[in-house]
Order: structure tokens, then sequence, then C-alpha cells
């Protein structure tokens, strides 16, 4: 059922797409459903460009059909779409688990408007159960990893195949457990301060509307 609602999720925000914009394509399950939908309507006659969030997520897109262009090379992007890992009543979010949420957060900035799309079971009454993300320059993992310690972060380093597990850009990333989140606005500052970190999953101004899906049924947040 979850594939169900996030599927749901992902058909509300479609109907945001209007022909002519630039749309940022996040990465993930759940922003995978968008992009397909988002296809079939290019498929059909919708004229867009999108960018990607991920490697894996432009490759994604081209299968698709979706005519994917160069995040570097624009300034602004129409409508972000994205999933993310929790969420709360105050469109405070939790983003990372796919690895990319460094070019995920850099494209929402971009964005005059950022939609998030999940199913339910990812709603909290407050973030902070599931682990934060942070991407750390290779270069300063182990200064690093002991300043997040030191705050209570509890990092794991994430592995893949036996080895680092290496983000698009090279980078290494640390799933961060906290024991309890009480100020994501003081973790997320005190996050951004620690030198040989380049982004954390801690999305808290970003997001303007949630649609999030819980047996077929949409609800809309809106900041």
């Amino acid at each position: 059922m979850r594939d169900g609602d996030k599927e749901v999720a992902a058909l509300a925000a479609l109907a945001e797409v209007v022909a002519g914009m630039t749309v940022g394509l996040g990465t993930g399950s759940t922003a995978a459903f968008f992009a397909a939908h988002l296809g079939k309507r290019v498929r059909a006659g919708l004229s867009v460009t999108a960018v990607a969030t991920s490697l894996a997520t432009e490759q994604a897109a081209r299968a698709a059909g979706i005519p994917v262009i160069a995040f570097e090379d624009i300034a602004t992007v129409d409508l972000t779409v994205d999933g993310a890992d929790e969420f709360d009543d105050r469109l405070f979010a939790i983003k990372g688990a796919g690895g990319a949420m460094l070019r995920e957060k850099i494209v929402a900035a971009a964005s005059r408007r950022m939609i998030v799309i999940a199913d339910g079971s990812k709603h909290r009454a407050a973030i902070g159960r599931a682990p934060v993300p942070v991407e750390i320059l290779p270069f300063a993992r182990e200064f690093v990893t002991a300043e997040l310690r030191a705050i209570g972060a509890g990092p794991v380093l994430r592995m893949a195949e036996g080895a680092y597990y290496r983000s698009d850009q090279g980078n290494l990333i640390a799933d961060c457990a906290f024991a309890s989140l009480p100020d994501p606005v003081a973790m997320a500052a005190a996050l951004s301060a620690i030198p040989g970190i380049l982004g954390h999953g801690l999305f808290l101004t970003e997001v303007d509307t949630i649609y999030s899906a819980d047996g077929g049924v949409v609800t809309r947040l809106d900041r």
C-alpha cells in the first residue's frame, strides 16, 4: 500500500506542472513515481524541461523521455518535487537516505516552489526519528566525525560493498542518529558550522507544500 500512496501523492504534485516549466526532479522511490508520470505527460505532448538531483534520477528521466538540462547552466527552477524520509506539520523534513541531499538542497534553494511528496508513514509529530545524513569532505573524515560525536550526533559512516559510500560528488556520508532533536533549527546551524561538512539533510525552510497520501487519501500542507 505504501507504493500506492507514494504514487497518489506524486499524481497530486503532478497537477501543479504546467507547460514551459523547468522542473526539479528529486531522488528516491517516491520521487521516481513523479518522474515516471511526468514522462508520460511529456510523451503525450507536455513541453517541459527538467534538472536532476542525482545521476540516477537523470538517467531515469532521460529513459522516460523527459528533456534534461544541466543545472549548472541555469539560476532558477520553477518547481521541484522530491520525497522525504520524514516530515512534520511545521514543514520541517529530513532527507538524504538516497544520498543526494546536497544536490537536492541546492536545487530546492534555486526553486520558486518546492513540493515534498510522501506516504503517510513519513509523517511525524516532530521530525527526529530518522537519521540525519551529513555529507563530508573525505579530507575531513575523522575531524568531522569527532565533532559530530561531540554534539551527540552518533555518526555512522555509510558503507557500500565493503567500502565507504560515495555521493555523486565523491564525498562521504555519515548518518547521524540523534537521541532527540528538540531544536532542529539550532542543530542545522551547528552542523553547518563544522568545517568539512558540505551539507546535511535537515530541510527546514525549503519546503513550500507537502502532499501526503494515506490509504489513497491525500492531505496537503502549506507553509
